[in-house]
């Protein structure tokens, strides 16, 4: 289970959503006071500190990612579990939202200093997240939440 487990730091990478997929998550399938209570129980599981580098943002410390498994076979996009992020985490969980803002350049730079990496090494690595996510949105996708069964 993967409510806010507080471990040493990890890689930081990047999970964009298929094209087909956007604005199908948790807070879009569930009633309100439920997707609060699941994501303010993964803030507290994580003492309010980003479970990759354990960061804090300034205007709030964390934010709840929705961590999900894409089935190439089914077409089945699975929820896998929750994590607490601090904002410039989560920016570069969703880096093509944010270059799309504008805030590419902040994100490259995170996920930079967090992962150890060269400016050559994000630039590779994100060629192949995002020849997956033009793979993987032309495609459609079923959603698989049963990851909340676990849970009662």
């Amino acid at each position: 289970m993967l409510i806010g487990l507080n471990v040493e730091k990890k890689l930081l990478t990047v999970e964009l959503v298929p094209k087909g997929q956007w604005g199908t998550n948790l807070r879009s399938e569930l009633p309100k006071k439920d997707w609060d209570r699941l994501r303010k129980a993964c803030y507290v599981k994580a003492d309010y500190c980003c479970e990759i580098c354990n960061g804090k943002g300034h205007r709030h410390p964390v934010e709840c990612h929705e961590i999900w498994h894409y089935d190439e076979e089914t077409k089945t996009q699975r929820l896998d579990g929750l994590i607490a992020l601090c904002p410039p985490c989560h920016q570069v969980k969703h880096i093509g939202r944010t270059m799309a803002i504008g805030k590419g350049d902040k994100a490259v730079r995170h996920i930079m200093k967090v992962n150890g990496w060269s400016e050559q090494d994000v630039e590779h690595y994100l060629e192949g997240v995002f020849e997956t996510w033009h793979r993987r949105s032309g495609e459609q996708w079923s959603l698989d939440i049963s990851w909340l069964d676990t849970l009662q």
